[in-house]
């Protein structure tokens, strides 16, 4: 059996190995990533972040045109869609990105080896690609294996009639009807891909508001934008049983105290997602995980072997591919003896339904708990001369500042690209910044950007424009 020896493995190469992976051999560390699948860049790239938002563009560019394209006095005659055509485009790209992954490796001298690897001892794992078996021997690993989706005991999948996130964005033509079991940003975000197109979507969530990440007033303003947009919602709903027969799916739900029955085509299970750590061999050699399959670390990425590290959705956090990235960048500069920081505080979380959302720092729900005293400023895009130019008014900013220190703590958008919207707050929490300082930052008119000033503006009791 071939042994090969390095400074660093790193197991997974989603958007956290990936990283990881580039910036050890930047660091002059031999650096080998193995990969279990035959593609690079892992859930992200291949069955989740990537050919999702392909298909939400592709999708919101047939709703605007057979719904707000007369606003801009454009007249369309027989609008059609053609979703082959809409999965190839999602398959190219996905392709491509893959393609650019392979090309950073030889770039950056990282090596790839294909295969499922497992401990067999704290310094070394085998390698086995389906015909032979290697053997992989590094000073230090990089655990970077992400999560796969949850499926419901009574309710599994077959990514036919009972699909995951996977199955819907490989689905050959849109379903006439949906059931969405979980209304969280997978739910929202897939459901409003098929609903664009003309499938009929029911949303059930056992909560009684969707998107619980996010500031309160976003979720509810969001779930009215969604119930406009023809998805159905049913909130404080337990799914209690479930079957499949030939052509489709039925749900059994506890709702105001009485069993429903629900039908459709396919029925999306998002209810979550928990780490993928299946044929490692963690346990064998004694990796300590919690209750919920998550590796414990330290403040340093260290599980209770130091050696070897974890990241991502391995670890506790919320399950962002961007927030992955950032940990492997660090883990990688701390086993080169450097010291990073990570600020979780302004790492944001967006939904990409139209209109997007994005939230970071605290919610004002948070802050009240955590005994902050704090001010808010809310403007709504109905007021930004861009937003009605763009025709998307529906939204708001909503900043929360610390009322002792004027710190902004927290912003959340619902509106026209609030994925790239926040990064202005991104910028703003890391530097610890002020209302007062963003308020004093010159912003290009007519510009989105605009609202953010003024809710700042309205948090600080003086508003120009609202």
């Amino acid at each position: 059996m071939a042994r090969e020896v390095y400074d660093v493995a790193v197991i997974g190469s989603g958007p956290g190995g990936e990283v990881a992976a580039i910036r050890a051999a930047q660091l002059g560390l031999k650096t080998v990533c193995i990969e279990k699948d035959a593609t690079l860049g892992g859930t992200c790239l291949n069955v989740g972040c990537i050919p999702s938002k392909a298909l939400l563009q592709s999708t919101e560019y047939y709703s605007l045109m057979n719904h707000e394209a007369k606003d801009h006095g454009l007249l369309i005659k027989e609008l059609a869609y053609d979703f082959s055509k809409m999965q190839e485009r999602k398959c190219q790209i996905v392709q491509s990105l893959g393609n650019g992954i392979a090309g950073l490796f030889k770039r950056n001298q990282v090596v790839h080896r294909k295969g499922i690897a497992k401990f067999v001892s704290p310094n070394v794992i085998t390698i086995s690609d389906g015909n032979n078996i290697n053997e992989i021997e590094a000073r230090s690993f990089i655990l970077a294996t992400g999560s796969e989706p949850i499926s419901l005991p009574f309710l599994p999948f077959d990514e036919k009639r009972v699909i995951s996130s996977t199955g819907a964005l490989r689905l050959e033509a849109p379903p006439k009807k949906m059931i969405v079991i979980g209304a969280g940003v997978i739910g929202v975000e897939l459901a409003s891909v098929y609903n664009r197109l003309g499938t009929e979507v029911t949303i059930v969530e056992m909560l009684d508001h969707i998107c619980p990440s996010n500031d309160a007033a976003v979720s509810k303003l969001l779930l009215q934008i969604l119930k406009k947009q023809g998805i159905a919602f049913h909130l404080s709903a337990k799914v209690t049983g479930g079957k499949v027969e030939k052509d489709k799916v039925s749900i059994t739900v506890e709702l105001e105290g009485k069993p429903q029955q629900f039908n459709g085509d396919v029925a999306l299970v998002a209810v979550g997602r928990r780490p993928y750590s299946q044929g490692l061999g963690m346990a064998e050699i004694g990796i300590s995980v919690t209750t919920k399959g998550f590796v414990s670390v330290d403040g340093f990425f260290r599980s209770n072997i130091p050696h070897i590290y974890a990241i991502g959705d391995l670890i506790e956090g919320p399950m962002l591919a961007h927030r992955a990235s950032e940990e492997g960048i660090a883990v990688a500069e701390i086993i080169a003896g450097q010291s990073p920081h990570i600020n979780y505080m302004a790492i944001p979380n967006v939904i990409y339904t139209h209109p997007e959302v994005a939230a970071l720092g605290f919610s004002e729900q948070e802050a009240v708990k955590k005994g902050v005293k704090v001010k808010t400023g809310v403007c709504y895009f109905k007021a930004n001369a861009r937003a009605r130019c763009l025709g998307y008014t529906e939204g708001m900013v909503k900043v929360i500042g610390e009322e002792k220190t004027g710190r902004l703590i927290g912003m959340h958008i619902i509106g026209p690209h609030a994925s790239e919207l926040i990064a202005e707050g991104v910028i703003a929490i890391d530097r610890r910044s002020t209302l007062e300082d963003i308020v004093r930052a010159s912003h290009a008119h007519p510009t989105l950007a605009e609202a953010i000033q003024e809710a700042c503006l309205i948090a600080l009791g003086r508003p120009i424009h609202s």
